[in-house]
């Protein structure tokens, strides 16, 4: 059996995919704010927790960018679709829409990935405090 895709079907993703790239942007900005600041603490004083740290932010900032780049085209592909269907391509629409599920179903999974180098970034600073703390 064949359905038809309609212009809500790809609008339905709109709000969804908004959210996840507002969550997308928002840890970007946090990124650039602590690679700021790590890079003043390193120049007055460099050492190997902060170079574990750099280390890691410079993955979490990579997957953020691929996260980002797989949601918009996600979202490019939504309004494409869209189109497709205005004109009434509704065969190419459903490819469209289904690449646009495809790139939104990767971006979750770089999420997935960047919240475990996430995990690590923090063992690091635990780590640094249960080697510094006083007996």
């Amino acid at each position: 059996m064949h359905e038809e895709i309609t212009l809500t079907t790809p609008a339905l993703l709109f709000s969804a995919i908004s959210l996840i790239m507002l969550a997308y942007t928002n840890r970007f900005l946090g990124y650039a704010t602590l690679i700021r600041n790590l890079h003043e603490k390193f120049k007055a004083k460099p050492d190997e927790v902060l170079l574990g740290q750099i280390a890691n932010l410079r993955k979490r900032l990579y997957l953020t960018k691929y996260m980002q780049i797989l949601g918009v085209s996600s979202l490019f592909l939504c309004v494409f679709t869209m189109f497709l269907i205005f004109v009434g391509s509704s065969i190419p629409a459903m490819w469209v829409f289904g690449l646009a599920l495809l790139l939104l179903i990767a971006s979750l999974g770089v999420s997935i990935h960047e919240i475990q180098i996430s995990v690590k970034a923090l063992d690091l600073h635990l780590g640094d405090m249960e080697l510094n703390r006083k007996p």
